[in-house]
């Protein structure tokens, strides 16, 4: 029995709801996955902020019809197909569904949306070559703190430069 028209609406509300905060979203088929299979990928997605929605097409047509920022998404629905959309940390998102996919050898990476436009699989797949916002931060936090010591070990070489340079003056007066 299928879903009745407040399960669809509710659905479509829930996907458009996801989009309001999305980075990216990628379309794929997932066509021979078992639930466990499914439920596996939506725990690897977790932790990166990135859910797995399994809908219609017509479902996710009608979530994206007249939102110009997703609306690309409508040429990648076809057969059966499950929507991922991830929040601010892409690369750890596709890293996950590119582990996955990995382990499973049984979906197939469509394209996505990403700022309103469309993207391949292999551009998608380049995102997630990409390092992850922790990994950012660790190297910004590392550039600082290499040019805080720079700058500490120059102050503190100017008072011992300057004390060098008396003694010499002062032991060239005295000879």
């Amino acid at each position: 029995m299928g879903k009745s028209l407040a399960e669809k609406q509710e659905l479509v509300a829930e996907i458009k709801d996801l989009l309001k905060d999305a980075q990216l979203t990628f379309v794929i088929d997932y066509k021979g996955l078992t639930v466990s299979e499914i439920t596996d990928l939506r725990n690897r997605l977790r932790p990166a902020g990135a859910y797995c929605k399994i809908a219609k097409n017509t479902l996710m047509h009608i979530a994206v019809d007249g939102d110009e920022t997703w609306q690309p998404v409508q040429s990648f629905l076809k057969d059966s197909s499950a929507f991922l959309i991830a929040g601010e940390d892409v690369a750890s998102a596709v890293k996950a569904y590119k582990e996955f996919r990995k382990a499973t050898k049984k979906t197939e990476l469509r394209g996505g949306v990403m700022e309103g436009q469309a993207l391949t699989s292999d551009q998608i797949e380049a995102l997630g070559d990409l390092p992850t916002k922790d990994q950012l931060y660790g190297q910004i936090a590392g550039a600082i703190n290499a040019v805080t010591a720079k700058i500490a070990i120059g102050i503190n070489e100017v008072p011992g430069s300057l004390a060098r340079s008396i003694k010499a003056v002062s032991e060239k007066e005295a000879a």
